[in-house]
């Protein structure tokens, strides 16, 4: 059986040569959530950052880190005070139903493809819907997650997602694309993220490390990166 952390590293080492992030607020998240991937976080900031400079945000203090390379009974969200360097929350997420079962495999930003998006996020507005108290999520990533809103991707508390439900069934429950999380947290996570903070989703997909605009930023040559690593073989 193949290891899991191996298309994630391969699929981070595409990104070797291009611009650093801030190391310092790296390492601050990396010490807060050790359970989290540093990597990960480093895309997380970095993408944060090239949408700064783009002028897409003023700033901000709150950023969601969601790691769909991880199975669905791991806690793969954590929430952060970015300001302060601290954790606030570590919890389950769901994926879309057609992204895969236990394990994330695929991800469209096509509406009524009932899959999860990859790429950088900011919320907006919270409102009450069918699934309750919800918030709705700007896709900053064109091509990957700017479809968000028309495909209505927002999070929400979800009964099917559980620690029992992991237990039992192997895997939690699936959502339509959004990123559902336990019905007893959501208000919470939903009233600490609200109103313009970040929410960055993760998974070592060829295409999306390869093109995407937060990821890429300031490169003149999208590909090349890529093409100076001989045998990365990443999924997507």
């Amino acid at each position: 059986m193949r290891r899991r952390w191996w298309p994630v590293f391969l699929g981070l080492s595409m990104l070797a040569g291009t611009a650093r992030a801030d190391e310092s607020l790296v390492t601050r998240l990396a010490a807060a959530a050790p359970a989290a991937n540093p990597q990960v976080l480093s895309l997380a900031t970095r993408a944060a950052d090239c949408a700064r400079r783009q002028g897409l945000l003023d700033g901000f203090r709150h950023l969601a880190v969601i790691d769909y390379s991880l199975p669905s009974t791991k806690p793969r969200l954590w929430v952060f005070d970015v300001a302060q360097g601290r954790l606030l929350f570590q919890e389950l997420v769901a994926h879309g139903r057609n992204t895969g079962e236990q394990l994330a495999e695929r991800f469209s930003n096509v509406e009524g493809s009932k899959m999860s998006s990859l790429g950088l996020f900011q919320t907006a507005e919270t409102y009450y819907g069918s699934n309750g108290y919800s918030l709705r999520l700007r896709g900053l990533d064109p091509g990957f997650n700017d479809n968000a809103l028309a495909r209505a991707i927002v999070m929400h508390g979800a009964p099917y997602v559980s620690e029992a439900i992991a237990e039992r069934v192997g895997r939690i429950g699936r959502s339509w694309g959004c990123p559902a999380v336990r019905q007893e947290v959501a208000r919470t996570v939903i009233d600490t993220l609200k109103g313009g903070a970040l929410i960055f989703a993760y998974y070592p997909d060829r295409k999306w490390l390869k093109e995407s605009p937060m990821l890429r930023c300031g490169e003149s040559a999208p590909g090349q990166t890529l093409a100076a690593i001989p045998g990365t073989s990443p999924r997507g």
